[in-house]
Protein backbone atom coordinates (compact mmCIF):
# COMPACT_ATOMS: atom_id res chain seq x y z
CA UNK A 1 0.00 0.00 0.00
CA UNK A 2 2.81 2.61 1.04
CA UNK A 3 4.65 1.54 -2.53
CA UNK A 4 1.13 2.37 -4.54
CA UNK A 5 0.97 6.08 -2.67
CA UNK A 6 4.58 6.50 -2.81
CA UNK A 7 4.32 5.96 -6.60
CA UNK A 8 1.48 7.93 -7.04
CA UNK A 9 3.11 10.91 -5.70
CA UNK A 10 5.45 10.00 -7.57
CA UNK A 11 3.24 10.85 -10.93
CA UNK A 12 1.71 13.55 -10.17
CA UNK A 13 5.10 15.36 -9.42
CA UNK A 14 6.15 13.96 -12.64
CA UNK A 15 2.78 15.53 -14.35
CA UNK A 16 3.07 18.98 -12.52
CA UNK A 17 6.39 19.17 -13.56
CA UNK A 18 6.05 19.15 -17.08
CA UNK A 19 3.10 21.47 -17.00
CA UNK A 20 5.46 23.41 -15.08
CA UNK A 21 8.09 23.34 -17.83
CA UNK A 22 5.39 23.60 -20.61
CA UNK A 23 3.97 26.80 -19.00
CA UNK A 24 7.63 28.32 -18.43
CA UNK A 25 8.53 27.81 -21.79
CA UNK A 26 5.15 29.83 -22.99
CA UNK A 27 6.65 32.73 -19.91
CA UNK A 28 9.90 32.46 -21.32
CA UNK A 29 8.76 33.65 -25.14
CA UNK A 30 6.55 36.29 -23.24
CA UNK A 31 9.32 37.40 -21.32
CA UNK A 32 11.62 37.82 -24.01
CA UNK A 33 9.35 39.56 -26.04
CA UNK A 34 8.31 41.99 -23.36
CA UNK A 35 11.86 42.86 -22.33
CA UNK A 36 12.75 43.27 -25.99
CA UNK A 37 10.10 45.38 -26.54
CA UNK A 38 10.21 47.50 -23.18
CA UNK A 39 14.10 47.30 -21.92
CA UNK A 40 15.73 47.00 -25.22
CA UNK A 41 18.64 49.26 -24.01
CA UNK A 42 18.44 47.99 -20.55
CA UNK A 43 21.10 45.99 -19.04
CA UNK A 44 19.53 42.40 -17.69
CA UNK A 45 20.71 43.49 -14.08
CA UNK A 46 18.28 46.40 -14.43
CA UNK A 47 15.14 44.71 -15.64
CA UNK A 48 12.29 44.95 -13.60
CA UNK A 49 9.93 42.22 -11.82
CA UNK A 50 6.85 44.73 -11.31
CA UNK A 51 5.35 47.02 -13.83
CA UNK A 52 4.41 50.50 -12.63
CA UNK A 53 0.52 49.32 -11.55
CA UNK A 54 2.50 46.82 -9.18
CA UNK A 55 1.46 43.57 -11.36
CA UNK A 56 3.75 40.70 -11.89
CA UNK A 57 5.75 40.94 -15.07
CA UNK A 58 6.45 37.59 -17.28
CA UNK A 59 9.96 37.97 -15.96
CA UNK A 60 8.94 37.77 -12.40
CA UNK A 61 5.98 34.82 -12.91
CA UNK A 62 9.03 32.67 -14.72
CA UNK A 63 11.24 33.26 -12.04
CA UNK A 64 8.19 31.66 -9.46
CA UNK A 65 8.22 29.04 -11.70
CA UNK A 66 11.37 28.06 -11.85
CA UNK A 67 11.46 28.12 -8.31
CA UNK A 68 8.38 26.33 -8.25
CA UNK A 69 10.09 23.62 -10.65
CA UNK A 70 13.06 23.44 -8.77
CA UNK A 71 11.21 22.42 -5.48
CA UNK A 72 9.08 19.74 -7.39
CA UNK A 73 12.44 18.12 -8.86
CA UNK A 74 13.57 17.58 -5.66
CA UNK A 75 10.42 16.89 -3.87
CA UNK A 76 9.96 13.91 -6.65
CA UNK A 77 13.63 13.07 -5.78
CA UNK A 78 13.00 12.44 -2.23
CA UNK A 79 9.66 10.64 -2.76
CA UNK A 80 11.59 8.50 -5.36
CA UNK A 81 14.69 7.71 -3.38
CA UNK A 82 12.34 6.43 -0.31
CA UNK A 83 9.95 4.83 -2.52
CA UNK A 84 13.45 2.72 -3.94
CA UNK A 85 14.66 2.35 0.22
CA UNK A 86 11.05 1.00 0.84
CA UNK A 87 11.13 -1.72 -2.08
CA UNK A 88 14.70 -2.48 -0.97
CA UNK A 89 14.11 -3.14 2.91
CA UNK A 90 10.47 -5.11 1.57
CA UNK A 91 12.77 -7.28 -0.73
CA UNK A 92 15.69 -8.13 1.81
CA UNK A 93 12.93 -8.73 4.86
CA UNK A 94 10.74 -11.62 2.61
CA UNK A 95 14.41 -12.98 1.91
CA UNK A 96 14.98 -13.65 5.46
CA UNK A 97 11.29 -14.60 6.28
CA UNK A 98 11.93 -17.40 3.19
CA UNK A 99 14.73 -18.02 5.31
CA UNK A 100 13.10 -18.94 8.41
CA UNK A 101 10.68 -20.06 6.87
CA UNK A 102 12.65 -22.86 5.07
CA UNK A 103 14.66 -23.68 8.28
CA UNK A 104 11.41 -23.76 10.54
CA UNK A 105 10.00 -25.91 7.84
CA UNK A 106 13.16 -28.27 7.92
CA UNK A 107 13.43 -28.96 11.77
CA UNK A 108 10.21 -28.94 12.57
CA UNK A 109 10.22 -32.86 12.49
CA UNK A 110 13.72 -32.60 14.84
CA UNK A 111 11.56 -33.14 17.87
CA UNK A 112 10.00 -36.44 17.47
CA UNK A 113 13.05 -37.80 15.83
CA UNK A 114 14.99 -37.46 18.82
CA UNK A 115 12.24 -39.07 20.34
CA UNK A 116 12.44 -42.08 17.90
CA UNK A 117 16.58 -42.33 18.82
CA UNK A 118 15.95 -44.45 21.49
CA UNK A 119 13.65 -47.20 19.40
CA UNK A 120 16.87 -47.29 16.71
CA UNK A 121 19.14 -47.96 19.97
CA UNK A 122 17.14 -51.36 20.56
CA UNK A 123 17.03 -52.36 17.04
CA UNK A 124 21.19 -51.41 17.91
CA UNK A 125 21.42 -53.77 20.71
CA UNK A 126 19.44 -56.68 19.05
CA UNK A 127 21.83 -56.71 16.06
CA UNK A 128 24.77 -56.22 18.45
CA UNK A 129 24.58 -59.56 20.33
CA UNK A 130 25.54 -61.58 17.33
CA UNK A 131 25.88 -64.93 19.19
CA UNK A 132 21.98 -64.69 20.35
CA UNK A 133 20.94 -62.96 17.46
CA UNK A 134 22.02 -65.67 14.59
CA UNK A 135 19.60 -68.17 16.96
CA UNK A 136 16.71 -66.53 16.11
CA UNK A 137 14.33 -68.46 13.62
CA UNK A 138 15.34 -67.14 10.09
CA UNK A 139 12.37 -65.79 8.34
CA UNK A 140 11.56 -64.03 11.32
CA UNK A 141 15.23 -62.25 11.87
CA UNK A 142 15.26 -61.33 8.45
CA UNK A 143 11.43 -60.00 8.64
CA UNK A 144 12.34 -57.83 11.58
CA UNK A 145 15.86 -56.79 9.99
CA UNK A 146 13.98 -55.44 7.19
CA UNK A 147 11.25 -53.75 9.24
CA UNK A 148 14.55 -51.76 10.73
CA UNK A 149 15.45 -51.10 7.29
CA UNK A 150 12.26 -49.29 6.10
CA UNK A 151 12.06 -47.45 9.76
CA UNK A 152 15.90 -45.89 9.44
CA UNK A 153 15.43 -45.02 5.25
CA UNK A 154 12.47 -42.82 6.49
CA UNK A 155 14.05 -40.97 9.20
CA UNK A 156 17.42 -41.03 6.90
CA UNK A 157 14.83 -39.17 4.38
CA UNK A 158 14.04 -36.57 6.59
CA UNK A 159 17.86 -35.64 6.99
CA UNK A 160 19.07 -37.86 9.71
CA UNK A 161 22.78 -39.43 9.44
CA UNK A 162 24.62 -41.19 12.20
CA UNK A 163 27.96 -39.77 13.77
CA UNK A 164 30.84 -41.94 15.52
CA UNK A 165 33.08 -44.06 13.44
CA UNK A 166 35.23 -46.01 14.74
CA UNK A 167 39.06 -44.72 13.57
CA UNK A 168 38.20 -41.46 12.88
CA UNK A 169 39.55 -38.49 14.76
CA UNK A 170 38.26 -37.26 18.17
CA UNK A 171 36.34 -34.23 17.47
CA UNK A 172 34.52 -32.76 20.82
CA UNK A 173 31.56 -31.63 18.67
CA UNK A 174 30.19 -35.02 18.16
CA UNK A 175 31.86 -37.20 20.30
CA UNK A 176 31.50 -37.83 24.04
CA UNK A 177 34.68 -39.74 25.69
CA UNK A 178 33.14 -42.25 28.02
CA UNK A 179 36.68 -44.29 28.49
CA UNK A 180 40.53 -43.89 27.48
CA UNK A 181 42.25 -47.00 26.30
CA UNK A 182 46.20 -47.30 25.57
CA UNK A 183 46.35 -46.81 21.51
CA UNK A 184 47.76 -50.41 19.88
CA UNK A 185 49.92 -48.10 17.74
CA UNK A 186 50.95 -44.29 18.13
CA UNK A 187 49.37 -43.46 15.01
CA UNK A 188 46.08 -44.74 16.91
CA UNK A 189 46.47 -42.06 19.27
CA UNK A 190 43.54 -39.60 19.59
CA UNK A 191 40.98 -42.00 17.23
CA UNK A 192 37.95 -43.20 18.19
CA UNK A 193 38.81 -46.95 19.45
CA UNK A 194 35.17 -48.10 19.93
CA UNK A 195 31.50 -46.54 19.88
CA UNK A 196 29.51 -47.51 23.04
CA UNK A 197 26.13 -45.40 21.84
CA UNK A 198 25.32 -44.17 18.17
CA UNK A 199 25.68 -40.36 18.07
CA UNK A 200 23.09 -38.94 15.12
CA UNK A 201 23.24 -35.31 13.16
CA UNK A 202 19.77 -33.81 11.77
CA UNK A 203 20.13 -32.11 8.99
CA UNK A 204 23.46 -29.82 9.91
CA UNK A 205 23.00 -30.27 13.59
CA UNK A 206 24.10 -32.79 15.63
CA UNK A 207 21.28 -33.67 17.86
CA UNK A 208 22.96 -35.95 20.08
CA UNK A 209 26.74 -36.81 20.02
CA UNK A 210 28.11 -40.16 19.76
CA UNK A 211 29.39 -41.70 22.97
CA UNK A 212 32.68 -43.31 22.75
CA UNK A 213 36.06 -45.25 23.62
CA UNK A 214 39.17 -42.60 22.61
CA UNK A 215 42.89 -44.06 21.89
CA UNK A 216 44.80 -42.57 24.58
CA UNK A 217 48.24 -41.10 24.53
CA UNK A 218 51.12 -43.84 24.96
CA UNK A 219 52.87 -43.57 28.17
CA UNK A 220 56.87 -43.74 27.74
Amino acid sequence: MKDEVTQEKTNTMNNETTDIDNTMDDMDTMSRDSENRVYESSPESDIHLENEEGEETPALIVKKLREKNAKCEKEKKEYLDGWQRMRADFANARKEEESRRGELIKFASEGLVEELLPVLDSFSSAFGNKDVWEKVDTNWRKGVEHIYAQFYSVLESRGLTPVGEVGEKLDPRIHIVMEEVPPETESKAGTVAAVIQKGYRFHSKVIRPASIKVYGHAVE
